[in-house]
């Protein structure tokens, strides 16, 4: 056999010793090519504003905190949501609670978490006095009050869950810096207010304590309630306010200036107490 020919024979043989491809085999396509979008990122949240002000709703899982100012701002919270009582008008611990202890009328700070449009809260704080108070408004409590007579505690009961007021007269007192000491004006003021409260129905009290600008944020919150305590203390034992006629107290450091911290008599108005005398606008006028 020539070489030309034995190698086409050779080849021939191979071919045919190869097996043969079955349909099924035949019909698959080895290459498979899927089409579609990478799914969209989820941006991580970031720092959100800290919200300081009053729980003036809530519902489900949502917060209504209202600021002294009167901006309502919703936040939402959830399991990994920080709850704690801190140390408040007159000293205390700290402890963790859960989401129970968000009553309406409770005086907040609420640090928050941006997610979108949405603030989450990371973590509320308030001081432990302002939970007492909040829960007595709630739950219609004495607390050993001899003088509360039936039809107060009834509209003591109807106030604790209503979030919104008229605003009937505000009072300002001052202090000197880094007092909250009460000067013998400030007083009289005071008793004069708790006098002309007394003669409008329904009327209960709100005291926020705020400071000018001189100094930390830390210094500031404890003189703005120490101030607002100041104020408490001489309304209720002086001008004989009673006590379950105050709504929580706060202190709002140097939030909501009423004048330009860049003077001294600006300074001067910004370093007040205000003492706010309210009716529910669900019974002004009854």
């Amino acid at each position: 056999m020539r070489p030309a020919s034995r190698f086409a024979s050779l080849t021939l043989s191979a071919a045919l010793a190869l097996p043969l491809a079955s349909p099924a085999l035949a019909q698959q396509d080895p290459t498979i090519t899927v089409n579609g979008e990478q799914p969209p990122e989820v941006a991580p949240p970031t720092k959100g504003p800290d919200i300081k002000g009053i729980i003036s709703a809530r519902s489900g899982d949502k917060l209504q905190v209202t600021a002294a100012d009167g901006t309502n701002t919703v936040v939402t919270f959830n399991a990994a949501t920080q709850i704690r009582s801190g140390s408040g008008l007159f000293g205390g611990g700290r402890s963790k609670l859960g989401t129970e202890a968000l009553l309406n009328g409770l005086p907040v700070t609420v640090k928050t978490l941006q997610s979108g449009g949405t603030l989450i809260a990371s973590q509320v704080t308030f001081r432990g006095n302002d939970f007492k108070t909040a829960s007595m408004i709630r739950n219609g409590t004495a607390q050993g009050f001899a003088e509360q007579t039936a039809a107060t505690e009834a509209l003591r009961g109807r106030m604790g869950d209503i979030d919104k007021y008229n605003i009937k007269n505000t009072t300002n007192v001052y202090f000197d810096t880094g007092k909250a000491a009460l000067s013998d004006k400030a007083k009289a003021d005071l008793c004069a207010t708790a006098t002309s409260a007394e003669a409008t129905d329904n009327a209960l009290m709100l005291v926020v304590g705020y400071t000018d600008s001189v100094g930390s944020e830390d210094y500031n919150q404890t003189l703005s309630e120490k101030r607002a305590g100041s104020v408490i203390n001489y309304l209720q034992q002086a001008c004989h306010w009673k006590p379950y006629r105050m709504l929580t107290p706060t202190g709002m450091a140097e939030a909501d200036p009423l004048a330009s911290n860049d003077t001294p008599e600006g300074k001067a108005q910004n370093r007040r107490v205000s003492v706010n005398i309210l009716v529910s606008k669900g019974l002004d006028g009854l």
